[in-house]
């Protein structure tokens, strides 16, 4: 796996506070993408751990970017590789899939053809759990993640431990301009954007549906109507990101199986 990036200077040279997310899509933009190996942006996270404000607490990097681009197979490996060189628990993931409404709210609200929009999230609930996982460090802090097999989000499949220092999370719309996700974005230390080519996501998105049940013709209609939009949405986020995150090929999670 290898990674394009547009790269802006290096995590943990700035006083540990959000630097203004405008200066940082400008330096993005104005780099050059080049290709750089999985392991530089592994490098990059544990650098999070390390450079200036990092002593101050938790540190939390979130993974913007369009459906199937492959944020959760990248922050699953980043966790993965923390905790493989740190300890364990030194990572942890917060999955913001975990904030998906259940079927039977989304029916209640006329939203279940919209699945995966943000208005079927619970967006305050997010927010409200990040800003816990930066203020409470003396609980173990459970984390909801969505079964694609159940279709349904699950509580607690995950955990933030008391020592606990790098908490990687991503969703589809962190880099968004509405709220609430400026306020998101101040929590976190970096702010990455996942890219993939449409085509690409497009086969895998019709996988996806397919694999979930859904008749190919079900699946085409499904990303025509609802992951599409979702996706046109969120790329203009690009532009307030630290970094963008190209990957050529996923991690594997399970045998034979990537997270996307």
């Amino acid at each position: 796996m290898h990674v394009d990036a547009a790269r802006d200077p290096a995590p943990g040279s700035h006083d540990g506070r959000p630097r203004s997310r405008t200066a940082r899509g400008v330096a993005a933009r104005a780099a050059s993408p080049q290709q750089v190996p999985v392991h530089e942006a592994v490098d990059r996270a544990l650098a999070l751990l390390s450079g200036p404000g990092s002593a101050s607490g938790r540190t939390i990097l979130g993974l913007a970017g369009p459906p199937a681009a492959g944020k959760s197979a990248l922050a699953r490996h980043l966790v993965a590789e923390v905790v493989r060189r740190e300890g364990p628990d030194a990572a942890a993931y917060l999955p913001f899939d975990g904030f998906h409404l259940s079927n039977p709210q989304l029916d209640r609200l006329g939203l279940r053809d919209r699945k995966g929009a943000p208005a079927t999230f619970d967006t305050a609930g997010y927010l409200a759990l990040l800003r816990r996982v930066l203020q409470d460090r003396f609980q173990d802090i459970y984390v909801p993640d969505f079964d694609r097999t159940l279709d349904e989000p699950v509580a607690a499949r995950h955990v933030i431990r008391p020592h606990t220092r790098l908490v990687v999370t991503e969703g589809n719309y962190l880099a968004a301009a509405d709220a609430p996700w400026p306020a998101v974005r101040s929590l976190l230390r970096e702010l990455w954007y996942v890219d993939a080519a449409d085509d690409l996501r497009h086969a895998r998105l019709i996988e996806r549906h397919t694999g979930s049940g859904d008749t190919p013709v079900d699946a085409a209609r499904r990303v025509e109507q609802n992951d599409h939009p979702n996706g046109e949405y969120v790329k203009p986020g690009r532009g307030v990101c630290d970094w963008i995150v190209r990957l050529a090929d996923l991690p594997t999670t399970a045998p034979g199986r990537t997270v996307l």
